[in-house]
């Protein structure tokens, strides 16, 4: 089941990127086959940054 397309939702971005092996992700992917979401439009939302 993909997660709902609702506008309340956070995500946390990581500024640097991580290692992940290809195990985990065929893991993952057995686990959630449907882990996906079209591309949508930022419809003037923002993506901030903490440092």
């Amino acid at each position: 089941m993909t997660p709902p397309c609702s506008e309340v939702v956070e995500w946390l971005l990581l500024a640097d990127p991580i290692q992940v092996s290809a195990a985990d992700v065929a893991a993952f992917a057995k686990l959630y086959p449907m882990n996906a979401r079209p591309v949508q439009k930022d419809n003037r939302r923002f993506v901030l940054r903490s440092i």
